[in-house]
């Protein structure tokens, strides 16, 4: 695989006036490419689909107002300005992850927030740590599909998600929950709407979603590419960014697709169906830590996880 693509319009300079805000996100990203000076290489790296982070580096270009890499028939190359800009990056990133662990190192030890990816509820157990804990800070903070990066660098410091994790799981303790039944999502109207359950079978032809910016083992699991046969799954018209793009094309019928039977989302919408899927592995919904973290909150709300968040009640056998 090669980077050659047409080349993009260099960003215009910018006006004399105040340093721009740079997302450090971002800064991250163009320093893994120009270690690499390769786009799927550092995409792999990154666990995140090419497209998405060649979206990502325009964006900090614009930001910057220079262009940072030429791409070319062998890879890339850092422009002059790329040149002058990593080493200054990397400084950036190593007093940024300084300056968070001496602020950590500094505040209280009381103090716990707790990361929870899309529709999932997380209150009985933050619930009980509270209780637990009434002199403990507990926060709680919402999460899209693609932000479980959240916990490895140390934005949250437990999180409730489903698997597969779209980040990689060494460096983290992940205890399961339940298991999650997957089903297929399609439009009020469509064929196998309203049948009690379906196999792999009966939509190997239907072109099912595929998500931007995601990891490809994340994207097959809820692709089910390959099929149990072997045979690629069609990919549909629609790349979602977002889990209502997904609910939007599946309901005008260009493609249907694999969602977590428990997802409310999919019930609130009489435009779509939610059909059970005999046959194929269930998901699961974790609790995920790092492996390295002491703190008896962290300890007790993976605890009380455990217990008290159950899959909900009109679905239990």
């Amino acid at each position: 695989m090669t980077d050659a693509t047409e080349p993009a319009a260099a960003p215009g300079p910018q006006a004399a006036g105040p340093d721009p805000d740079l997302d450090l996100r971002l800064v991250r990203y163009f320093t893994v490419v120009a270690e690499h000076l390769h786009y799927a290489r550092a995409a792999q790296e990154l666990h995140i689909a090419q497209p998405s982070l060649s979206r990502q580096i325009q964006r900090l270009e614009e930001t910057l107002g220079v262009r940072l890499l030429d791409r070319t028939t062998q890879g890339s190359t850092l422009t002059a300005a790329g040149a002058a800009f990593l080493p200054q990056a990397q400084a950036l990133l190593q007093a940024a992850g300084q300056a968070t662990r001496a602020a950590r190192a500094a505040g209280p030890q009381h103090t716990v927030t707790v990361g929870y990816v899309e529709d999932l509820v997380v209150t009985a157990a933050v619930r009980e740590v509270r209780r637990r804990h009434p002199r403990a800070h507990v926060r709680t903070r919402h999460l899209d599909w693609d932000e479980t990066r959240a916990l490895p660098e140390h934005k949250v410091d437990v999180l409730v998600a489903r698997t597969p994790l779209p980040i990689p799981d060494d460096g983290l303790r992940v205890s399961v929950l339940y298991d999650e039944p997957r089903a297929l999502l399609v439009p009020a109207d469509h064929r196998l709407a309203g049948k009690e359950s379906v196999g792999p079978d009966d939509f190997a032809g239907e072109p099912l979603v595929a998500c931007a910016g995601m990891a490809a083992a994340w994207t097959g699991f809820w692709r089910l590419d390959p099929h149990p046969d072997g045979t690629r799954a069609p990919l549909g018209p629609l790349l979602a960014e977002t889990f209502e793009d997904k609910l939007e094309g599946v309901a005008d019928g260009r493609s249907v697709a694999l969602v977590p039977a428990y997802d409310r989302r999919c019930a609130e919408r009489d435009d779509l169906a939610v059909v059970p899927v005999d046959g194929i592995e269930p998901c699961q919904v974790v609790v995920a830590a790092r492996a390295d973290d002491r703190s008896p909150l962290v300890a007790d709300f993976v605890d009380a996880a455990r217990r008290l968040l159950t899959p909900p009640v009109d679905a239990r056998p």
